[in-house]
């Protein structure tokens, strides 16, 4: 099988946008929904409605509504319940959307497990901590992680966009911090 450079850029764009939901759901979205709708970027033929000006405006407007309610001490542990499950179908659904020339099996596959795992892995780390940081501070220190999420999330949608390739080496290391994390803070077993 031979994998064409545009498959592997599209996969890297894909899974950065994907681990990008694992920060803020809507962002990484309304991103490529820009990038879409500006001719940056190409999304697969059954996926072009992402590109038009209603879905821009939407996704711009729960962009905004999601980055505001996560700086509301406990309405952010609300909405970390609530987005760990759409992080999955939205991880997968980016990956889906700008997989190119690859079977549907390959893709499908490829988005449920990088798309959606890595979504999803990252979000789970950020309730995580976000349920941490609520019960050390009393929630106010929930503002400073709403922040560094929301840079996050910019930084990763943009090079995914931008750069993909980058985007790639930033998924790697985020998803490197997370399990060296989640390996100090274990339980050891006996």
């Amino acid at each position: 099988m031979n994998i064409e450079p545009d498959t592997i850029i599209s996969l890297f764009l894909g899974i950065g946008l994907a681990a990008s939901v694992g920060f803020r759901v809507f962002l990484p979205l309304f991103a490529l929904s820009f990038a879409a709708y500006m001719g940056v970027w190409e999304l697969n033929d059954s996926w072009q409605w992402i590109g038009s000006l209603t879905a821009l405006i939407t996704l711009g407007v729960a962009t905004v509504v999601e980055i505001f309610a996560y700086f509301i001490p406990w309405v952010d542990n609300v909405l970390d319940s609530i987005a760990i499950p759409l992080a999955g179908i939205a991880g997968t659904a980016v990956v889906v959307s700008t997989a190119a020339n690859l079977d549907p099996v390959i893709t499908w596959t490829l988005a449920i497990i990088a798309g959606g795992g890595t979504a999803t892995a990252i979000k789970g780390a950020n309730a995580t901590g976000r349920l941490a940081s609520t019960g050390a501070t009393g929630g106010l220190a929930n503002p400073l992680v709403s922040t560094l999420e929301t840079g996050a999330a910019v930084t990763v949608s943009t090079a995914s966009i931008l750069v993909p390739p980058i985007a790639a080496i930033l998924v790697i290391i985020i998803l490197v911090v997370i399990f060296r994390i989640y390996r100090k803070i274990r339980p050891k077993s006996k």
